[in-house]
């Protein structure tokens, strides 16, 4: 990792310190459209400097304005299903494409536009640079369709492998995003960096999940049936509707993530919590199984972590799931039946759930101790104001969000889970209508309430 308290590379002309209180934008230094006779490295020398990749986007400023300034569409889990199950028919496979397509280069010219707003010197940082340039050439490998429509198999393919290069391209954003975030902390406050990784990771959220949706689509097809070729995740299973599982168990899921979650206890600590599952846990309901997988794991690493460090082991966690009434949700989600019986996407295993309840409230009660009034201000902050100047990522009991981020990839099996657990989870909570509540007793313990709000019931 490049040293955090190495001085930052500036590609401006030396600043007085008085200009440095006033740090420019890095949109007024932009120029991705060049002359017949001036190329973008001749115009934009300090380019050469910047991190690998280097930007091949044949992007024009006028391109990205225009994008930019395009309203966003506020997915939902309904606008993901709405192509009907699988296998998908040719012509719902390429409903689906144009779909995509036509909300993928708005998303990401807004988050250009987001990083170009930051401050020069924090965009000039060879971390944000890369995502800067990645996200250039993810819009540059689209924009050649966005005035074509997708009516034939080779074209949906050829867009299919694009999809499948823009998942691998933003792999690893985040903890990128942190390391650089982490070394320009001396030029950018931490209630910045919050807001923009509070707007950028929704936005990441849905950006991914629209391209995977369509990629699972894609390998589940009548066209293209091989769920196991496809390079992001396609559950072969009659519930499932790409990445979205229609009748997704929260009990199961909990129990899946605890077990995971213990196995790090007892590698750590020793031993490990126990847990107890209560409320209904038969309940079903239609929402994104990896999202919820990564919600109730950091929210199982806070309670178990605080329950065997306060010396309340004996005391089990308990873990509530309570699904909302039917009639509170949304009405009722209607689909095209599968085009063939194929592989496990057999008709006669497809079958309407009767009592798909649209949302789910999942309570997790521990006794650890509940969190100190000094830190409960701060659990939702990425902030990096706990590192002294002395201090390096990741060393000392100071350890923030942005160097866990960064040293972890964003996961990862640290216990180690309050302070950036909670941002990131709420994050995937939100995205589609949910929630998390943290309610805690001080000296007892924590209640966490996390609300998901599913597609309705599916039929």
């Amino acid at each position: 990792m490049i040293g955090l308290y190495r001085p930052l590379r500036c590609l401006t002309p030396k600043a007085t310190p008085a200009r440095r209180l006033r740090p420019r934008t890095a949109a007024s230094f932009y120029s991705t459209s060049t002359s017949a006779s001036t190329s973008a490295t001749e115009l934009h020398p300090s380019r050469q400097k910047w991190s690998q990749p280097p930007s091949t986007a044949t992007v024009t400023d006028a391109e990205i304005a225009n994008l930019s300034n395009k309203h966003q569409h506020s997915l939902s889990l309904a606008d993901l299903v709405r192509h009907g199950r699988p296998p998908l028919s040719t012509e719902a496979l390429y409903s689906s494409a144009n779909f995509t397509l036509s909300l993928l280069p708005i998303r990401l010219a807004h988050r250009i536009q987001a990083l170009r707003n930051l401050p020069f010197i924090v965009v000039s940082n060879p971390n944000i640079s890369k995502i800067y340039n990645n996200y250039l050439h993810s819009l540059s490998t689209l924009l050649p369709w966005k005035h074509r429509t997708i009516s034939n198999i080779e074209a949906e393919i050829q867009f299919t492998s694009v999809l499948a290069e823009l998942v691998q391209t933003h792999q690893d954003t985040i903890p990128i995003l942190a390391k650089g975030f982490l070394e320009c902390r001396r030029y950018i406050s931490p209630g910045e960096v919050t807001r923009f990784l509070d707007e950028h990771l929704r936005a990441r959220i849905g950006t991914r999940l629209i391209a995977e949706q369509h990629i699972a689509l894609h390998y589940s097809s009548v066209p293209h049936f091989d769920p196991s070729a496809s390079p992001t995740p396609c559950p072969e299973h009659p519930s499932y509707i790409g990445v979205i599982d229609t009748a997704l168990c929260p009990a199961d899921v909990v129990n899946s993530c605890a077990n995971w979650v213990a196995e790090i206890c007892e590698y750590k600590y020793g031993e490990r919590p126990e847990w107890i599952v209560d409320g209904e846990p038969e309940t079903a309901f239609a929402y994104v199984p990896m999202h919820l997988e990564y919600i109730l794991t950091e929210l199982l690493k806070n309670a178990f972590r605080a329950t065997i460090e306060n010396r309340h082991k004996k005391e089990p966690i308990v873990i509530t799931i309570a699904p909302e009434p039917p009639d509170a949700g949304p009405p009722k989600v209607k689909l095209d039946p599968p085009a063939e019986n194929l592989g496990a996407f057999r008709s006669e295993a497809i079958k309407p759930l009767d009592d798909n309840a649209p949302g789910v409230t999942i309570r997790i009660r521990d006794r650890g101790g509940g969190i100190a009034p000094e830190v409960l201000p701060n659990v939702w902050s990425y902030s990096f104001t706990t590192f002294s100047e002395d201090d390096m990522p990741g060393g000392g009991s100071g350890a923030d969000a942005l160097s866990v981020i960064s040293n972890t990839g964003g996961g990862g099996s640290s216990i180690a889970g309050l302070g950036y657990g909670l941002p990131l989870s709420r994050a995937y909570a939100e995205y589609f209508g949910g929630g998390i509540g943290v309610q805690s007793l001080y000296g007892w313990g924590t209640d966490v309430y996390l609300r998901l709000k599913g597609v309705g019931k599916i039929e």
